[in-house]
């Protein structure tokens, strides 16, 4: 417009009135046109002042929060906890189906709701945990009531709270597994890769006290509890003992060593030990009548190496049993082993094996796979079995897995007579919530 204006100037040195009208709207224009630039230009440069507040806002804002993180957590007073908040339930379930031969524990063929568990844990206080499990169904249980499984206190990082080495020392108080060997800890429908256990199967639930922790590439657990099977009432005041050492030197690699004693267990009392070994328990050769007491020293060394897609586990063991029957000897010395391999062969298919031994020398109540009041009671002693698990497990997602399993057992009893016909098949479903 201001060329356009010059050029009406340039063509006459006194211009008409109609150029100078043209001019004066040519001018109009021009300041209009300058008038709403500078309205955007005001307009462009408030919205970015605004962005720049949001930005300093946020900036403060993520200040906060850092220092809010980073800041020491004060211990919450013990009356600050809402319980109702804090509880979490979580628990297992196996829905599944048994067949076994004329000897075994499942001869007809049954379905089963196989070990249902519920699990409750609370914070109590500041590195203190409640625990309690409820066992619905347990398969070794030879009734349908409802069983107690855990039930303790956890005081962890007692050791870091005192100004020492974190996780160095823990204590546990309560009713809880007997810390031996490696194989308890992975008996749950959903850590087992089979559906059965290895023939000596060592675990159980006991009431006592409980040491426990780590330091670098070691771990170790130290437990007295009463020993006895009797969960009620304690019926000697010696006390069962067990330790075991772990040595993780890497994260594929790993050993243990265990050892366990009953402590002297009653006949009339206590009549079984706790700690399930065999398919049954540790019990009294002796008749009542002159037999007052008994007892067994277990020893265990377990490996295990583990890969990305699966793993070899083995242990080995040596038990020591006795009791004091005054008309016989019925010192026993008993050997057993397993090994384990599994293996994920496509992305949610895994296949497991395990073979496992028992050699019980001059025989002893072993119950296997066979009828649990026929091996443990009545039956003669067994001196040696042996069993063959073969399985596979289809992983449909982290709390969902479906599982079968075929297994070979057999031995042979002190009179000679074998143990041959108590095989069994199972196919289970495991799911977790």
């Amino acid at each position: 417009m201001v060329f356009g204006a010059a050029m009406l100037l340039g063509q006459s040195s006194a211009p008409s009135g109609e150029e100078i009208r043209e001019l004066i709207e040519l001018n109009r224009q021009l300041q209009e046109q300058v008038k709403s630039q500078q309205s955007q230009i005001d307009e462009l440069r408030e919205r970015i002042g605004d962005l720049n507040e949001a930005g300093e806002r946020q900036a403060a804002r993520l200040g906060e929060l850092r220092d809010e993180v980073m800041s020491p957590v004060e211990p919450l007073p013990r009356s600050s906890f809402n319980v109702a908040r804090e509880i979490r339930i979580s628990g297992e379930v196996g829905l599944g189906y048994f067949d076994g031969g004329p000897q075994g524990q499942f001869p007809n063929g049954e379905f089963r709701a196989d070990d249902v568990k519920l699990y409750l844990e609370t914070p109590i206080w500041q590195d203190t945990y409640f625990f309690a499990e409820l066992d619905l169904v347990t398969r070794e249980a030879n009734d349908e009531f409802l069983h107690m499984g855990e039930v303790y206190v956890d005081f962890e990082n007692i050791s870091g709270r005192l100004g020492g080495p974190d996780r160095l020392l823990n204590l546990r108080v309560g009713r809880f597994d007997i810390p031996f060997g490696e194989e308890y800890q992975r008996r749950g429908v959903m850590d087992n890769p089979l559906i059965s256990h290895s023939l000596s199967d060592i675990w159980g639930v006991d009431e006592g006290i409980e040491l426990y922790g780590s330091a670098g590439t070691f771990s170790y657990v130290v437990a007295i509890q009463n020993g006895g099977h009797k969960t009620l009432r304690e019926y000697d005041s010696d006390k069962a003992l067990t330790a075991r050492l772990g040595y993780r030197p890497n994260r594929w690699l790993q050993f243990g060593a265990s050892a366990l004693r009953t402590g002297d267990l009653t006949t009339t009392g206590d009549s079984l030990s706790e700690v399930w070994f065999g398919g049954g328990f540790f019990k009294p050769l002796g008749p009542a009548a002159t037999t007052t007491n008994f007892e067994a020293r277990l020893y265990e060394l377990d490996a295990a190496v583990n890969w990305d897609t699966g793993a070899i586990r083995a242990a080995g063991g040596w038990v020591r049993f006795d009791d004091n029957d005054s008309t016989a000897d019925n010192a026993r010395k008993l050997n057993y082993y397993y090994i384990e391999a599994t293996q994920r062969v496509a992305e949610r298919l895994q296949g497991a094996v395990r073979y496992s031994r028992i050699d019980a020398g001059l025989g002893y109540p072993l119950v296997g796979l066979g009828d649990f009041g026929t091996f443990l009671f009545r039956s003669p002693q067994t001196d040696e079995l042996w069993r063959l698990s073969l399985g596979l497990g289809y992983q449909f997602a982290d709390p969902l897995i479906l599982k079968f399993e075929y297994t070979f057992e057999n031995g042979r009893q002190i009179n000679g007579q074998k143990r041959d016909d108590e095989d069994l098949f199972a196919a289970e479903i495991g799911l977790k919530f």
